[in-house]
């Protein structure tokens, strides 16, 4: 039994080498699959690792991108309405303004009118007295009769000596003096007769007259003064006499509109001493000529003043609608660029920056007037960079309200 012990060892480590043999070859594949596993994780963390920083290398470069875009705020031109109107100060005229003179040379007898007084065409205004005018009369008809006297005798004598001429008693040169005397005799009474007609009617001026219906606005004379209607000397004016039931309004045009004034346009008037209260008036009739010292137009509006609410020589406020000459769009003034080439103005197109050229009409201030380069549906850049060029690309900002009003 000894001797059999050691044959069997070997028998027994080889079972025990083929029990164990099935574990280590599932041992290794178990090894295998935790080490493809293992490389399977790392291949996947790298990817995802590779994957995370390429996108963050592209949402870097995206937002680099989108850094680089220019924000802008942009308003749209308003425009402008097809009128304007104009405010311009205004002095009132008497329709008719007239001096009222003396005809005749004399002391004032009487007056009946004051200032304030309203008259009538051929109202009495005031009597003269004339007693040197009277005595000119008189001379002057005396002179007539003379005259008269001396053309009877020269009518008969021309007539004698035609008689004796038919019997060659006197000679034809004698008849044609006498017959040419009755005619110089004939005129010099035609002369006296139209100076005593002139002298009748300068007595008629003894009385003045109103020549038109209106108001006594002032009066320079009074009982007792010495009224000289000589050529020689400087007439003194007795009243001056103004129609007001419709007044002149005269307006400086600037010429800027010079061309856009015409006759037929409707205006108001208003008074700072009268709120509320407006008058009609009507262009009648512009000078037709730019006064060189103030480039203005002059313009007669006519206003009917039937009450003498208006006064002649009031400083009145005309406002006149005017047509405008051409189609302009208003901006901020913020919108503009300066650049050597002339004006510019930064425009919004497909989502690129555009430069305008544009040409200002008049300045507001805080915005200006263009009359050329602009439309009401142009995006318009506000306070656009000095560096911007047309092709920038350009993102609109969010604007809850729109700038730029006027």
């Amino acid at each position: 039994m000894t001797e059999r012990e050691p044959a069997s060892a070997p028998e027994g480590a080889a079972a025990s080498e083929s029990r164990l043999a099935p574990r280590r070859k599932v041992g290794s594949w178990v090894v295998l699959l935790v080490m493809v596993i293992a490389f399977v994780g790392l291949g996947v963390v790298i990817h995802r690792g590779i994957e995370t920083r390429r996108k963050a290398d592209v949402a870097l470069v995206q937002s680099a991108a989108e850094a680089a875009i220019t924000t802008v705020a942009v308003v749209h031109p308003t425009a402008d309405a097809p009128t304007d109107e104009l405010i311009l100060p205004g002095t009132a005229q008497a329709f008719t303004d007239s001096p009222i003179y003396a005809r005749a040379s004399g002391y004032l007898r009487r007056w009946y009118v004051d200032i304030g007084a309203k008259v009538t065409q051929g109202q009495l205004l005031a009597e003269l007295e004339t007693p040197e005018l009277h005595q000119q009369l008189h001379q002057a008809r005396a002179d007539l009769d003379t005259a008269r006297a001396n053309l009877e005798l020269a009518r008969t004598t021309a007539a004698r000596w035609q008689s004796l001429l038919k019997t060659e008693s006197v000679s034809q040169q004698e008849t044609d003096e006498k017959m040419g005397d009755h005619a110089a005799k004939s005129a010099t009474v035609e002369a006296h007769a139209a100076n005593v007609r002139r002298l009748e009617d300068l007595l008629g001026f003894q009385k003045v007259y109103a020549p038109f219906d209106g108001v006594i606005t002032r009066r320079n004379t009074d009982i007792g003064a010495l009224i000289d209607a000589g050529a020689n000397a400087p007439s003194r004016e007795l009243f001056r006499l103004a129609a007001i039931h419709q007044l002149r309004v005269f307006v400086s045009v600037p010429q800027v509109y010079a061309q856009t004034v015409r006759p037929g346009t409707t205006a108001t008037i208003t008074l700072d001493e009268m709120p509320g209260k407006v008058f009609k008036g009507t262009l009648t009739r512009t000078a037709n000529a730019i006064d060189p010292s103030a480039r203005t137009l002059l313009i007669e509006v006519d206003v009917a003043n039937p009450d003498g609410e208006l006064l002649p020589g009031a400083y009145l406020v005309v406002h006149l609608r005017v047509d405008r000459g051409v189609k302009a769009v208003t901006i901020p003034a913020n919108a503009l660029l300066f650049r050597a080439e002339g004006l510019r103005v930064g425009v919004v197109k497909d989502g690129r920056a555009e430069l305008v050229a544009v040409r200002i009409g008049r300045d507001y201030g805080r915005t200006v007037e263009i009359v050329s380069g602009l439309t009401p549906a142009d995006a318009v850049i506000l306070d656009p960079p000095d560096s911007l060029v047309s092709g920038t690309p350009v993102r609109l900002a969010d604007q809850t309200k729109q700038p730029g009003t006027r």
